[in-house]
């Protein structure tokens, strides 16, 4: 009678259907059909009654601890863990790995979210589900790299804020390239896709924003418009010579592996390095490359639909100094004097170069300036004022085109109209034409 009292209404439904069964009011068979069990089932059950009374209705472990409970000394190492103040913010998921990775604790995420919520360490967020317009991944790695710049205090006040550049796979979600960087600037981003380059090669295209860095914001001036050309970027220019094309991105969502990669990166990279001490870019980039990187790639990577790397290797006329770099027109002077930037530099002697002649100053990532024509290169030396010109030449050069364009003489009877005055007779020309 004592394990009737103990028993749920699910079992004392049960114990009534077989009861009848073993007492023969009904058959096995319906007794199977009323609970729904399998004929041997019920004749397991029926015998257990009739051998051990009611208390056979019940499962042998009905009572005692299951197999599958926590361990309380575990749980109280995973909460005294949980705790550490430079876990504070810790998600769920990103604790448990932790639990694993630093004391060797193999919990559940729904574990680990349990006993957070009951000790007020984490608040569940019930998030709608937002409707996304769906865009097909691309087949291979290579075909398409999304690219965008995040500024973040990503020291969490222990170092300066920065920018983080991410290079990231549209096909697999894969990191290809992150660097932190002082800010998103057009010799900044050519330096990080130099070191992207070198490293994976040449992408079919970049998917990047409407920033000025890779599009022109302004209306074309007269110029631009009477050469029928689109004006462009110093960064897109440079893709174009390499063969990258540059999309342009309508809005922010339609980057959205690179957005979502940012998500995470503020979530998980903040507490990486707050966990590892880190302050500093320096240390940070390193960081990046030997751990956080490959970790991530590992975690949330996924497959791509075709197996094949499509990148391009770099080309031997492919000079990357030269083509990540900024490039002005500028012309010769007649002093071969060449201006750029406030900057007077005088070609050598010998250059061949004639006035108005036009060339190309680069700026080089590492701040030097080349002189360029047609692939040609031509040594000159910065100074810090133009050629003096002596002042008496400056003289003799004005009085000569005063000679050479005499001001004619006014006539008032005429109304002021400039008049030739009458030539003076030569009585030698005279008597030799004569």
């Amino acid at each position: 009678m004592d394990e009737v009292l103990n028993m749920g209404m699910k079992d004392r439904d049960r114990l009534c259907i077989i009861r009848n069964a073993v007492d023969r009011k009904i058959t096995q068979l319906e007794a199977s059909k009323i609970l729904r069990l399998g004929h041997r089932q019920t004749q397991r059950i029926c015998a257990a009654v009739r051998r051990s009374g009611d208390r056979g209705i019940l499962h042998g472990l009905c009572g005692q601890p299951s197999n599958n409970r926590l361990d309380p000394e575990l749980l109280g190492q995973a909460l005294s863990a949980l705790h550490n103040p430079l876990w504070e913010g810790f998600g769920p998921v990103f604790s448990r790995e932790k639990l694993d990775e630093y004391y060797g604790i193999d919990l559940g995420k729904t574990t680990v979210r349990w006993l957070m919520t009951e000790t007020s360490l984490w608040e569940v967020h019930r998030r709608g589900a937002k409707h996304r317009a769906w865009r097909e991944r691309r087949p291979c790695v290579g075909m398409l790299t999304q690219l965008d710049g995040s500024p973040h205090d990503w020291f969490e006040g222990r170092g300066p804020r920065c920018t983080l550049i991410d290079y990231i796979d549209d096909a697999a979600s894969s990191i290809l390239h992150l660097e932190f960087v002082d800010e998103e600037d057009t010799l900044t981003l050519m330096r990080t896709t130099k070191t992207y380059l070198r490293q994976w090669g040449r992408p079919a295209a970049l998917y990047v924003d409407k920033d000025s860095i890779y599009n022109v914001n302004r209306p074309a001036n007269v110029e631009e418009q009477l050469s029928t050309k689109d004006p462009i970027t110093q960064f897109t220019r440079a893709m174009g010579e390499l063969g990258i094309e540059v999309i342009l991105a309508h809005s922010p969502q339609a980057k959205g592996r690179v957005e979502r990669g940012f998500k995470t990166h503020q979530d998980r990279l903040v507490k990486e390095l707050r966990l590892a001490g880190i302050s500093t870019k320096e240390a940070g980039n390193k960081f990046l490359r030997e751990v956080y990187i490959p970790k991530h790639n590992r975690l949330f990577a996924v497959e791509p639909a075709n197996p094949i790397d499509v990148h391009k290797p770099l080309l031997r006329s492919h000079d990357l100094d030269a083509i990540l770099s900024i490039h002005e027109d500028r012309q010769v002077h007649n002093d071969s004097i060449v201006r750029c930037d406030n900057r007077f530099l005088l070609l050598a002697d010998g250059h061949g170069l004639r006035p108005k002649t036009k060339v190309v100053v680069e700026e080089r990532l590492d701040g030097t300036l080349r002189i360029a024509r047609e692939g040609r290169y031509f040594a000159f030396k910065e100074v810090v004022h133009r050629p003096h010109v002596p002042e008496q030449l400056r003289r003799a050069k004005r009085k000569e085109i005063v000679v050479a364009f005499p001001r004619l003489p006014r006539n008032p009877f005429f109304g002021g109209i400039a008049v030739s005055p009458k030539a003076p007779v030569n009585p030698t020309a005279s008597a030799v034409l004569s």
